[in-house]
């Protein structure tokens, strides 16, 4: 079971998200929290699995409470917006979000993102991906921009699997791409993104932009 807690301020539209999720045998909606404290708060009391955040909220938005959720290791977060590349997408990417999804999304792809968040998976709109990533990695970043040598850790598989994941691509295309069974991929991932100290695929596939490689 999938357990998820959904933050989003507006009543109508937070409603509508538990109602879809509610209706997934294999997801539990376990809180539901109207600003970006509250679920912080949630986030630590309860332990989901994955935050379905939304950016533009009270108190505190959503980008800061996803560094605080991701920093302290409470769970995954799946970021919703209006937008598709606006300053909050990137921000909340830039605290580890595991990916983000457009508000406009149809309910199977909901369903499906979280499911695959919840794999270990990141997960970004389709219709922007590579778009996202490339844009992401071009814009100054805080602090110095990444040094090549930071890769000298990786083994040369892991380099595969990174400069796969800067193209935005799945496990599962990864896999096919590089002749290997997917579940070596997912632990190949695992390994380097522990190994960079990344906190997100999708940040492992920023750092692959900004490195060309």
């Amino acid at each position: 079971m999938i357990r998820v807690l959904v933050a989003e301020d507006q009543s109508a539209v937070r409603a509508g998200l538990v109602l879809i999720l509610r209706n997934a045998a294999d997801i539990e909606v376990v809180g539901e929290a109207a600003d970006g404290d509250r679920a912080v708060e949630l986030a630590r009391r309860l332990r989901p699995d994955l935050v379905l955040m939304d950016v533009q909220m009270p108190r505190k938005d959503g980008v800061a409470a996803t560094r605080e959720i991701v920093a302290e290791r409470l769970a995954d977060v799946l970021v919703l917006t209006t937008f598709d590349l606006d300053d909050y997408v990137f921000g909340a990417l830039r605290a580890g979000a595991s990916g983000f999804l457009l508000k406009n999304t149809e309910a199977a792809e909901l369903l499906a993102a979280v499911r695959t968040v919840a794999r270990g998976e990141g997960v970004i709109a389709p219709a922007v991906t590579r778009r996202l990533i490339t844009e992401f990695a071009a814009r100054p970043a805080r602090g110095p921009k990444a040094d090549p040598a930071v890769l000298d850790v990786l083994t040369r598989r892991e380099r595969d699997v990174l400069s796969r994941l800067g193209e935005g691509l799945s496990n599962a295309e990864i896999a096919e791409r590089l002749g290997m069974a997917e579940g070596t991929v997912k632990t190949h991932v695992s390994r380097l993104l522990a190994k960079l100290e990344l906190r997100s695929r999708v940040q492992a596939a920023v750092l692959a932009q900004e490195l060309g490689i």
